[in-house]
């Protein structure tokens, strides 16, 4: 078949689709996009995920970075404004593969503990026997299945012994080009050679060889691992169109997860911007994010925490066998009074000029990469287009979690880290290129991340809304025009259950038979059902379909929500009115008490009235306490991050 013929045969198919998708389109209701596409066959799904971008880097939730392709999917989409994940990315992962709690099915932490959790089920820092997957579903009810990015979630490939857990190959991806782990060392890549970091379905792939693409728009260029990604998705899309087939594509982008590195122009774009420093950074956001609905005129933010110039001293028997840490479950009134030491986190002011200079060039590159992954998702959207698919595709764009908050120099004074990075000649190569195998290792630290977090408190790792509250933006198929924010919570979980009734599947509920242990008398299978021939976890999300479509909007979730992450944990009111916290000193109550948020009018987590309503506090720990007993986790006798 000659080129012309089959662009033709093509665009006719897209063409029958987009016409499809605009008539059911002429019925949606006045809030833009009331469609579930049954008559046209099942809409395929894009799911666009982020790794640590904060709640307001994007422009649609009143960032400066430059962002038009998500501000025009918002503009046809809807904003969730109340949307959450995990603490951190592979405990998200575990939860939107699975569509469950990331304690039943291998991720209780990031990777495996090493304490005394370490063995334990749901500890297995991967992707459990126990998991559905979302793919896998999909699959077998006639998608393709695609992903291309950060997995993150097991890294052992069929015949090999090197890690442990499986590869997207095995989870019922069709095609997957897959970093294995929880950051790549390089963006532009340079692998060693013989090195395992990455696949390509099912076998160990180096990126960054000779004839893949690598730059914008699929030229053969330089490696840099969000270009990479997209033209690699594009492939696969490609590869299956115009078989009548929809598909599931998931781009797992790494972007702007560390190393801070992005190339020309998003480099040099952002030169200047962040000179004015933290605070009126975030003062500018806050202004735009009520300009712009995000928040009401009323919303107290987030200040950031207390500025230090050294560390918060560590208890004195901290990491000594005497010590008792104080936890979630265990507070000084029963002897438990240890803690570990805090971290420098200086204002803006307490900065020299040389800091000063380095920290402003750190946001400079975050904002550049950010703009360059918005660039991605247009060429992405872009391509839909050009097939004729984009008006038969159900889009969905998050965070994995809140801004990455990791502290230069592991908590120490950054200051001779940061004035070595302000001196030429190493100034002038901050966020390049270095050809080698690993890239300077550079963060933008604690304050730009709670810049990146604002309004909300805390950052990634931490149970406040910084940590887990993200961006999220969701376009029905043929919707043109923005439906009203949602603003009730939601869940990454709830991604999941969506994109199932999306495609009109149901997921498995046969209960599994019972595997009563004979010593303990405890049912192994309780609450699994069968799939395949193997006794799984349900998916516990909740659809978000009826709100998407208009049909309501009523919260989802009425029953409450917990979730608990390196001993750090927070817990929902079934009304959705509060919200328990509770975090370790240092950061936390010294005396280690659960906060307490009236969240509906306190969300920016500002006024802790635990003693207010000890009788609200003392309900939802027992409530968490239940769901901490129902999924199996187990509060660490060392809570910490995993910083």
């Amino acid at each position: 078949m000659n080129g012309a013929r089959a662009r033709g045969i093509k665009e006719s198919r897209g063409l029958r689709r987009t016409l499809i998708a605009t008539a059911i389109v002429a019925s949606l209701s006045a809030c833009g996009g009331d469609h579930h596409d049954d008559a046209g066959g099942h809409p395929n799904i894009l799911y666009i995920m982020a790794d640590d971008l904060g709640y307001s880097d994007i422009h649609a939730f009143g960032g400066e970075i430059d962002t038009p392709n998500l501000d025009a999917l918002a503009a046809s989409g809807r904003l969730l404004l109340n949307h959450h994940a995990g603490t951190v990315c592979a405990i998200t992962r575990a939860m939107l593969i699975s569509g469950t709690d990331h304690h039943l099915v291998g991720e209780g932490t990031m990777g495996r503990p090493n304490d005394e959790r370490a063995g334990l089920p749901g500890y297995e820092g991967y992707l459990n026997d126990r998991s559905l997957s979302v793919a896998q579903l999909l699959k077998d009810a006639g998608y393709h299945t695609y992903m291309a990015g950060k997995w993150h979630l097991g890294s052992g490939i069929p015949g090999s012994d090197a890690g442990s857990g499986e590869t997207p190959d095995q989870w019922g991806f069709e095609h997957s080009y897959a970093l294995l782990g929880g950051a790549a060392s390089n963006h532009f890549a340079h692998e060693l050679a013989g090195s395992k970091n990455y696949t390509e379905d099912g076998a160990y792939v180096q990126p960054g060889q000779p004839g893949q693409p690598g730059g914008a728009g699929g030229t053969p260029a330089v490696f840099y691992s969000t270009d990479f990604y997209t033209q690699k998705l594009i492939s696969y899309i490609d590869a299956g169109h115009g078989d009548g087939k929809p598909f599931f594509a998931y781009a797992a982008y790494t972007s702007p997860h560390w190393p801070l590195q992005v190339p020309e122009p998003w480099l040099s774009k952002y030169k200047g911007r962040y000179d004015v420093g933290y605070g009126a950074i975030r003062a500018a956001r806050i202004e735009r994010q009520i300009e712009l609905g995000i928040i009401p005129a009323s919303f107290n933010p987030f200040p950031g925490l207390p500025g230090t110039t050294t560390r918060a001293p560590a208890s004195a028997n901290n990491g000594t066998p005497a010590a008792k840490y104080i936890s979630a479950v265990h507070g000084p009134a029963d002897g438990y009074v240890d803690h570990h030491q805090g971290y420098v986190d200086k204002e803006w002011n307490d900065l020299t000029p040389l800091e000063r200079k380095a920290q402003a060039r750190y946001m400079e590159i975050y904002a550049g990469m950010v703009n360059n992954l918005d660039y991605n998702i247009g060429l992405l959207i872009q391509h839909l287009k050009d097939i004729g698919e984009y008006d038969n595709t159900f889009i969905m764009f998050q965070s994995d979690n809140g801004a990455e908050g990791w502290p230069i120099d592991s908590g120490a004074d950054p200051k001779t880290t940061d004035e070595a990075n302000a001196s030429s000649p190493v100034y002038e190569t901050l966020g390049t290129d270095n050809g080698q195998t690993s890239a300077k290792n550079l963060k933008y630290g604690l304050r730009w991340a709670e810049v990146s977090a604002t309004p909300l408190s805390l950052t990634k790792g931490y149970s406040g809304e910084g940590g887990v509250g993200v961006p999220a933006i969701v376009r029905l198929p043929g919707q043109g025009k923005s439906a009203a924010a949602y603003d009730e919570f939601t869940h990454v979980t709830d991604n999941t259950a969506t994109f199932l009734a999306i495609a009109g599947v149901q997921p498995p509920t046969t209960p599994a038979p019972a595997a009563i242990d004979p010593d303990s008398g405890v049912d192994a299978n309780k609450g699994k059902v069968v799939y395949n021939g193997r006794n799984v976890y349900p998916v516990t999300g909740k659809s978000l379909l009826p709100v998407l479509e208009g049909k309501t909007a009523q919260a989802v979730h009425s029953d409450g929500f917990g979730d608990e992450a390196y001993g750090r944990a927070y817990v929902l009111s079934p009304d959705g009115n509060w919200k328990a916290r509770w975090t370790e000193p240092p950061v936390g109550p010294a005396d280690g008490h659960w906060q307490l948020y009236d969240i509906r009018r306190d969300r920016g987590e500002v006024e802790d009235v635990a003693a207010q309503h000890p009788d609200v506090v003392e309900q939802l720990v027992t409530q968490w306490s239940a769901y901490m007993s129902s999924v199996g986790g187990v509060e660490p006798l060392q809570p910490k991050g995993y910083y």
